[in-house]
């Protein structure tokens, strides 16, 4: 038997909606052929594909990041904005294609007002240089009667674009990047690239490029980051994508350990660098590329293009311990953006004439709709299972949040197990239940299940109650399976 206590008053942080973020690339068919497709009969008038707007909408996603990824390393933004007739078409080192930039900067900031989330766009710190970064925010943000704030007004945008979040660089301690650069180096261009951006618009928060490249010196980088620019930075950005190459589903499951291990080193981190530096101001994480990326690693110009995952049931446990992971830390995890949104390793899967939704849509739907304002601080034992070098995990991998104002918990569990389901005690203190809960299940027949065009609900979420006596509510976890829980209090 498997107990879960929850103590409303145990609070570990507020939890910012920027977590069930979205990322947008000129990378396979992401864009051109997913997000944007115009002469479609399934277009608006902007080209953009209504049924893929509804499927987003679905997911109620907060902010979208946008260009890149390695593209934005080797993308000048000036190619992609003014008559999309005279833009040219640029040879692509990144992922070795030719990019016609048909798609940029206002059509992002269109989509993002579709889809009514926060624009966030990674300026070029590879090939590019500081000119041409502050002048991208003052293209978007600049309400002068300036060069840059009236072409975009030429461009038929005369409010501006009011774009909060930019990102400096990307992935910047990769050798694969297009302009990688030593911690030092880094560390001395983000500080030039900030305070010229900050200049141009000081409401403007910045994201530096902190960590993608686990086996390097990212310590060393971190430290110098915030030494050198203490005042300048707002997020540090972690990149990582897991999957399962072995075949092992235990050890995929113990992926967890791996994220707990690498938020709380982060943390650590920028704890000790701010309390030797005397810094006071805080400095968030934000996780602004995850997913489950393995199965797609290749090295042809077709493979590279290509990246177009197929997700199971088992990736969509890992997703859902991923938002598991990003709630116990809300304290420090202010943003997370899965990678990507349409097509490439993403939740939603297109044809020219139809979609249907992978199994990792269902638990970020799950979570979004559900997620409360404040992580609580759950307790949890029962079961276990062991792989590799961990030993005693328990089998539910669980996350609790609260609505104060709605007066909602919400706990959310994942069941690691591919055999047992897992009968559970839930008891909650500082409050009663108010009636009988919901339960909404992400499942499908076996580990392997996948959605696809010829079946598109093999994977997929039901619903159920759950009877609950004042303080105490009983629940059977179905094996391999993700779970909301839903109370009223």
């Amino acid at each position: 038997m498997n107990y879960i206590k929850i103590d409303l008053e145990r609070h570990l942080g507020q939890i910012h909606p920027h977590i069930f973020g979205g990322f947008a690339e000129h990378l396979g068919r992401c864009l051109y052929g997913g997000i944007y497709q115009p002469g479609s009969p399934l277009a608006d008038e902007r080209g953009f594909r209504r049924d893929v707007l509804a499927a987003l909408h679905r997911l109620q996603m907060t902010i979208m990041r946008y260009p890149g990824g390695n593209f934005v390393s080797g993308y000048h933004w000036r190619d992609g904005v003014g008559p999309v007739a005279d833009r040219p078409a640029r040879l692509e080192l990144a992922w070795r294609t030719v990019e016609p930039n048909h798609f940029g900067t206002n059509e992002f900031i269109q989509f993002c007002r579709q889809l009514n989330v926060d624009p966030f766009i990674v300026v070029n710190c590879g090939d590019g240089d500081m000119r041409e970064a502050r002048d991208w925010v003052e293209y978007c943000n600049g309400t002068q009667n300036t060069t840059l704030a009236n072409l975009r007004r030429q461009h038929g945008f005369a409010e501006p674009h009011q774009v909060k979040y930019w990102g400096i660089g990307n992935e910047i301690d990769g050798s694969w990047q297009i302009g990688y650069k030593t911690p030092e180096e880094y560390a001395r261009a983000y500080l030039e690239f900030a305070k010229v951006m900050k200049w141009v618009d000081p409401s403007i928060k910045l994201i530096a490029s902190a960590v993608s490249s686990w086996r390097a010196e990212y310590v060393e980088r971190i430290q110098l980051l915030i030494e050198q620019a203490p005042d300048l930075i707002d997020y540090l950005a972690l990149h990582w994508y897991v999957g399962n190459p072995e075949n092992d589903f235990a050890q995929y499951m113990a992926v967890s350990e791996l994220l707990e291990q690498r938020l709380s080193a982060i943390e650590g981190l920028i704890q000790a660098v701010r309390l030797q530096r005397g810094i006071t101001r805080p400095i968030a994480i934000a996780v602004d590329e995850w997913n489950v990326w393995y199965r797609m690693q290749g090295t042809t110009r077709e493979e590279l293009h290509d990246l177009e995952e197929k997700y199971n049931l088992e990736d969509a446990l890992v997703v859902a311990m991923h938002f598991n992971a990003f709630i116990r830390h809300a304290r420090s995890v202010k943003m997370a953006n899965i990678a990507q949104i349409v097509n490439v390793l993403a939740p939603i899967f297109t044809r020219p004439d139809d979609l249907f939704l992978q199994s990792i849509f269902h638990p970020f739907e799950l979570y979004s709709r559900n997620c409360g304002r404040i992580a609580l601080d759950a307790y949890w034992s029962g079961d276990t299972f062991s792989s590799g070098d961990y030993t005693a995990l328990r089998t539910l991998d669980v996350a609790a949040t609260l609505d104060d104002r709605a007066r909602k918990l919400s706990v959310f569990v994942v069941n690691r197990s591919a055999t047992q389901a897992q009968e559970t005690t839930l008891k909650l203190d500082g409050g009663q239940f108010t009636g009988t809960g919901c339960a909404w299940i992400v499942n499908g027949p076996d580990l392997k299940a996948e959605n696809s065009f010829t079946d598109p609900n093999r994977v997929g979420t039901t619903e159920a109650s759950v009877t609950t006596r004042s303080t105490s509510a009983n629940f059977t976890f179905e094996p391999h399976s993700v779970t909301a829980l839903s109370f009223d209090l």
